[in-house]
């Protein structure tokens, strides 16, 4: 009988994460849906979409400078970067 050769250990997956957007305001009839790999903006006026898809891309545009990832940044720190990158 012959021994099988030992497995490699699985890698640990990363944490799967994603954000969300939902506006509320919209009643002008159009449908807007903005995706990208760990964002999903739906609804919400011309302005409000465009104000989402703007705090969203600067978001992850800080994500990346800062070196983490959506997956394992603390929730209190994201919502620290999604504040700062909020257009006033």
């Amino acid at each position: 009988m012959s021994k099988r050769p030992d497995k490699p250990a699985p890698r640990k997956a990363a944490p799967k994460a994603g954000l969300l957007g939902v506006g509320l305001d919209n009643d002008d009839g159009h449908k807007r849906v903005t995706k990208g790999e760990q964002f999903v903006l739906v609804g919400g006026s011309a302005e409000t979409h465009e104000r989402m898809t703007e705090t969203t891309l600067k978001t992850f545009e800080e994500l990346k400078r800062r070196d983490k990832q959506l997956g394992n940044v603390d929730p209190r720190e994201l919502a620290e970067i999604i504040h700062k990158s909020t257009p006033r």
